[in-house]
Parts: structure tokens; sequence; C-alpha cells
């Protein structure tokens, strides 16, 4: 299994834009054959960030390790050939408000038809049930309606959300497992299933323990900006050069905190001696740990600190972030050669196999690049243009 943990599975990508093509971008990089099929317009995002040699860094980003076919599926030809995809696939992808997949001809009872075996996964935004179903979907909308941005952002100030499409990415992320959750399940029974992410539920999840917190309690969690909610001390604190995260989670680390810090008969003061009573003088308790952290540069402190196991690090830009040794020890930025077009610069590969690893195999298509390739694998020729 050189060529990846999904070797010989088949996907038929009818995404576009981030959801889907991220979901589908995972598979193909542990090695699924990803056959992204592309309208005479393209994807949206070939047009976005374009440089003078008109590749899309957006594009490029999201949809290495795919072949491109371009199919007019407003032609009933097209579909045919969409439909012989299909019967040979192992897995279907789309992102289409609901109902738009059947509408096109494809509904669930004749993709079970044409192949019992496949794996069908839906990305929406609302899911396919629900007074919702039917709304457009975008990740600021997800990230307001799910309670998440109301979590975000600084005492007293707005709701704030992330600069990251997180619904967009968690919801292309829950896919992908769902996906390879299904195709396990198809190992056992022989049949496919449907698999459905939505960004709405996807954000949800995402709260973490904010989410039981106010299920238990009925109390919404005020916004603390980079404070923690529920510890203290915890957050980012000024040094003599530049602010560093310091996050001691537990009573044994702050303590060791402290003691770094000659700040360890603190906690014999009854105003800081339990973490509620830090968390009630927050703003107390950072004054003295800032009179001692502003005495030496930031790069000072992350190494005593990091030597007697607390955690903490720099506040990184993307430059100083991409250029540490460790992002690059993890291979989490890559160069690939797009030919004719020069090199793109990517975000790695986060999941780390030792067997099967992740790998970019080729670069993102060009718009209907495979198309004579995948077809002839399927014995087809080019359908007739003007035949439906």
């Amino acid at each position: 299994m050189a060529d990846g943990a999904l070797a010989g599975i088949r996907v038929i990508d009818l995404t576009r834009v981030l959801s889907g093509p991220f979901c589908t971008m995972l598979l193909a990089d542990l090695g699924a054959d990803v056959i992204k099929v592309e309208g005479p317009e393209g994807d949206p995002t070939r047009a976005i960030g374009a440089g003078r040699d008109g590749l899309s860094w957006y594009f490029a980003a999201f949809n290495r390790n795919k072949r491109s076919i371009l199919l007019d599926l407003k032609r009933e030809a097209e579909k045919d050939v969409l439909a012989r995809l299909i019967e040979q696939a192992d897995v279907l992808v789309e992102n289409f408000r609901p109902g738009v997949l059947a509408a096109m001809g494809f509904p669930p009872e004749r993709l079970d038809a044409l192949n019992p075996r496949l794996v069908t996964c839906s990305i929406n935004g609302f899911g396919s049930v629900g007074p919702y179903r039917d709304r457009p979907a975008f990740d600021f909308v997800a990230q307001a309606m799910s309670g998440f941005m109301a979590t975000n952002g600084e005492a007293g100030g707005p709701p704030m959300r992330t600069a990251a499409p997180l619904t967009d990415l968690a919801a292309g992320l829950y896919a992908a497992l769902g996906i390879v959750a299904a195709l396990r399940a198809r190992d056992v029974t022989g049949r496919g299933q449907r698999v459905e992410a939505t960004m709405l539920g996807s954000m949800l999840s995402l709260l973490g323990y904010l989410a039981p917190e106010y299920l238990a309690t009925g109390e919404a969690p005020p916004r603390t900006g980079n404070d923690h909610p529920i510890l203290a001390p915890y957050g980012l604190f000024r040094t003599a050069d530049r602010e560093i995260a310091i996050a001691p989670a537990n009573e044994a680390i702050v303590r060791k905190f402290l003691a770094v810090l000659g700040l360890e008969p603190l906690l014999a003061d009854p105003r800081f001696a339990t973490n509620a009573e830090r968390v009630e003088r927050r703003g107390e308790l950072r004054a003295a740990i800032e009179a001692v952290l502003v005495r030496e540069p930031a790069a000072v402190w992350i190494e005593r600190l990091n030597a007697a196991g607390v955690p903490c690090g720099p506040v990184n830009g993307l430059a100083e972030a991409f250029a540490d040794p460790q992002v690059e020890a993890l291979g989490m930025l890559v160069d690939v050669p797009h030919p004719g077009r020069g090199l793109v610069r990517m975000t790695g590969f986060p999941l780390r196999l030792s067997a099967t690893p992740c790998a970019v195999r080729r670069p993102a298509p060009e718009l209907g690049q495979h198309t004579a390739e995948v077809l002839a694998e399927l014995g087809l020729a080019r359908p007739d243009p003007t035949r439906g």
C-alpha cells in the first residue's frame, strides 16, 4: 500500500469552494483516486487569488492529488457519463443544497440501483431535515448561529468569529471521517450508506466543554478573550519585548509557574489559594505576574518555563509560524510544482501514518485535464455535445 492508506478507493467529487474540496483533498492525500467533476465554468475558486500565470493559490491548496474531468451536467449525455462513473466508484461526495443531486436525476434510489456499494456523502449548512434545510449557508452564518461566536471576544465586547473559515473545514473533516467509517462498515455488510456532515452541527460539536457546562448549569459562559473562562492564571502575558501564551492547566503546573517567577508564596494568600479565587481576582494576579515577566524578554521566559514543565510559547504571526523549526520538522510546509506554472507553497499533512504516509502525488489539475484519461478508463468516448 505504498500509494497511501486509501489506495484503490475511487471518489467522485461533485464539490466546489471549500467544505467539500477540503474533505476530498484529505481522502486524496490518503491515497484515494479523487475524480473532480467540473462544469464548463469550473470550480469558482479557480478565479480566486489567481496570479499572472492564472494559477489560483486557493484552488491549488485544496485540490491537490485530484484529477479533473469536464462534464456539463445540464446535458443528458454527460449525465450518462456520471452514471458510469458512479457504477465504478466507491464514494460520491457533494456539497449542494439538499435535494439538488436528486433534481439532477440522481436520487438515492437511483444511486442504490447504480451501485449498492456506493458511499454517498453530503456536506451542507443545516442538514437534510428540519426547518432550515433549504437555507443557503456560509461559514460566518454558521459560526453565528451555532453559539460559537457568542463565546468568543473580549469581556464586554461583541461576539467574534474566527478568522479561518472553521465551519467549512470542520464539516469537511467530519465528512472525511464519516466516509472512512462507512467504507469500514461496507467491508462488513457489503453495502454502502449515506453520510451527512453539516456546518451547523460541526460547529456545535466544537464548542467543547462550553456546551456541557451550559447544558448542566443553564448559564451561558462569559466572553473572556484570551483568558481561560474557568482557569487562572492562564492566557497572554506581557514580557519585556512581547506577549507570550502561558497555559498552566492544573494546580501542580500553577505552582511550577509561580515558583519560576518567585511568586509561589502567593498561593498561601487567601485571595489566590484556590482556582476559583484566582479567577475572581484575575486582574490582580495578572498584575503581579507581569511585574516579574517584564524584567526579561519572551525568549528567556519561554525557555525557563518549558524547562520547568509549564506550557508556553510565543504569539506567532504566520511568517513566524511557518519559519518555526518545529513546523519544519512536522513537514507542515510543502512546495508543489505545477507544470508550466511554477511552485505553489501550501500546508502539509497534519496526519502522520508510519506505513502509508500522506503525500502530494499530483498538483491541483487544470480544468478538465484528465477528461480523456478517465473516459478511456470507462471505455467511453467524449460525449457528443449536440446530444441533450
